[in-house]
């Protein structure tokens, strides 16, 4: 798996056989190599001291807790994998949208970690750009399901009809924005498969089983609690959550101005555009504060220009 230190990463994509190095004394231009490479990096927690895993881990048991018995309703049910989700939590749920919405009491612990200044680092030069550049995008949680639930193969910004040709016109375009996991457990819910974020899918990932348990290549995205996976999200992947298993991962995205419209269906698509005006900021720092109004200010923004956007595959 790719996994980097301060000086070094490691990338081992099938069991323990490690395949090559990177070697860097700059750790986000480290990130970056690795995640051109191999569609993924993940970060050890040491490289992000000022996250408070115990108080986010109340916070999100809270979260989780009132999501559960339907006092959140913003929230991922089961069996649906992509928006929109029905809001009644009887059938159990596998995550928590929307921790900045301002009526969430822990909206400011969720926030300190999405705008913290070392994570917008890494997220600056893994996007390619400067601070003044940066869209405030989606804050969820990833959660352990209440029954056994697995989503597909999927690419999340390129349907599954799409021909080889229009898989490579998409995935040549520059991403604009970084998409990250920071596990507060130990989590092994995602897998996927590296490289692929470079290339149409072969003849065998297009006809197999939507759940195909053993594609060729694929690795499983091992988290310690503390650590922070970044992803392209059009890498092939897919997540195997397990009831028994406690999972609370922050899943989190950040955008670029620079995408333009590229980026209003996968972020405008999860409902944050009929919440995110209402913040003041009145409770944050002055620096995030003002780092942060003008991240939101680039999100109303997007939502002003897009209009209806759309969902990725409403009915699945």
């Amino acid at each position: 798996m790719a996994t980097i230190t301060e000086s070094k990463t490691q990338i081992d994509r099938s069991s323990g056989s490690n395949l090559s190095h990177v070697t860097s004394d700059d750790p986000y231009q480290t990130a970056l190599a690795s995640l051109e490479r191999d569609g993924f990096v993940v970060l050890p927690a040491s490289l992000f001291p000022s996250f408070d895993l115990p108080t986010l881990r109340e916070a999100a048991s809270r979260s989780t807790k009132a999501a559960r018995s339907g006092q959140w309703p913003y929230i991922r049910t089961l069996p649906k994998q992509f928006p929109p989700w029905p809001q009644d939590p009887s059938n159990g749920i596998w995550g928590v949208q929307h921790l900045l919405h301002p009526s969430n009491p822990d909206h400011l612990t969720f926030a300190k970690s999405y705008f913290d200044t070392e994570l917008l680092k890494y997220v600056k030069t893994l996007i390619g750009c400067e601070e003044e550049d940066l869209v405030m995008e989606l804050y969820n949680m990833l959660v352990r399901p209440d029954k056994k639930f697995e989503l597909r193969w999927h690419r999340d910004d390129i349907p599954a009809d799409a021909t080889p040709e229009q898989e490579m016109e998409r995935l040549q375009k520059p991403g604009y924005h970084a998409q990250w996991n920071l596990a507060l457990f130990d989590d092994a819910s995602l897998i996927v498969v590296p490289g692929s974020h470079k290339r149409a899918r072969t003849e065998f990932e297009r006809n197999a089983d939507p759940y195909e348990q053993n594609m060729p290549e694929q690795l499983v995205v091992k988290l310690k609690a503390g650590e922070v996976a970044f992803y392209n999200n059009n890498i092939l992947h897919r997540g195997a959550y397990d009831p028994e298993k406690e999972r609370m991962t922050l899943h989190g995205s950040i955008g670029s101005s620079k995408a333009g419209g590229e980026r209003a269906r996968n972020v405008l698509q999860h409902g944050v555009g009929e919440w995110v005006g209402q913040y003041d900021f009145d409770d944050f720092d002055p620096d995030v504060a003002k780092r942060a109004s003008s991240m939101r200010e680039k999100l109303i923004e997007m939502g002003k220009r897009s209009g209806d956007v759309g969902y990725y595959s409403k009915d699945e």
